[in-house]
């Protein structure tokens, strides 16, 4: 198990000026990526950067939320809803709804698999990963916690 704090990520400000990403998890290197997970922080509107033959879940974490504007139509997504998962490819607008979100990216590679974010784990794939919204406690030991905006992850050995 690998645990992985969100304060121990450095900041990375993005070409466009609209935000910044903390990156958690880039597998299997930084620079030559199958899974990406990454907390961004968007301060201004803009697009997305385009990822070519990457499918993409996102999920708003803090914030009033956005209203993305893709291919099908625009979607708002406040804290709270379900992750969006869209293709890469699409790059959409993204409006701020009332001021800077804060939002939770999974981006992996469309030949690897199809990514898939959710509330709870899921009981399938190679990848398990946690990433805590608020802080978890599963014990009165203080140890027993995951603080809020932490995350977790394990790979599992195929069967």
């Amino acid at each position: 198990m690998n645990k992985v704090a969100l304060a121990d990520c450095p900041f990375v400000p993005w070409r466009n000026g609209g935000g910044r990403t903390r990156e958690l998890l880039a597998w299997p290197s930084a620079t030559d990526w199958t899974l990406r997970v990454s907390v961004a922080e968007i301060e201004a509107d803009g697009p997305f950067s385009p990822f070519a033959e990457i499918d993409r879940c996102f999920a708003v974490l803090d914030g009033a939320g956005v209203v993305l504007s893709l291919p099908r139509g625009e979607v708002r997504l406040h804290r709270g809803d379900p992750a969006l998962t869209f293709p890469g490819e699409a790059a959409p607008l993204c409006r701020l709804i009332d001021g800077p979100t804060r939002d939770l990216n999974l981006m992996v590679r469309r030949a690897a698999g199809r990514p898939a974010m959710q509330r709870a784990p899921s009981s399938s794939g190679l990848w398990r990963g946690l990433f805590s919204g608020d802080t978890l406690y599963w014990s009165d030991d203080s140890r027993d916690t995951l603080p809020q905006r932490d995350g977790w992850w394990l790979s599992m050995e195929a069967r």
